[in-house]
């Protein structure tokens, strides 16, 4: 999940109001999408660093990581939102992917990095 939001801010980056307009948003939300995929991916790897490597500040990694989580889930229903499905089957069907990605962020945003 870290390398998929790495990557996919990384290939919208820099966040330029061309392709704002490709997906019919306003530049500052188009911003937050880029800047959101690539710190969530960035806040995951991160928590989990935290979490084995200094057991003190093992607070900090679970609430990146809870952090990330809820980012990530913002931002996969924003996608699934902005595809205008017809119902929730087609969704489930047909935009799987999407969903899978928001199930894992509704995780991280509720485990943390508990084991």
């Amino acid at each position: 999940m870290v390398i998929v939001f790495i990557q996919q801010g990384l290939t919208k980056f820099p966040a330029s109001i061309d392709d704002a307009q490709i997906y019919e948003l306003p530049y500052l939300v188009w911003w937050f999408v880029v800047h959101g995929e690539l710190g969530s991916g960035l806040g995951l790897l991160v928590g989990g660093v935290f979490l084995f490597f200094n057991e003190r500040f093992s607070w900090l990694g679970d609430l990146i990581t809870r952090f990330s989580g809820f980012t990530i889930g913002s931002i996969m229903t924003g996608v699934i939102w902005i595809g205008q499905p017809d119902s929730l089957i087609d969704v489930l069907l047909y935009d799987n992917f999407h969903v899978i990605l928001w199930f894992g962020g509704l995780y991280f945003a509720m485990r943390g990095n508990r084991i």
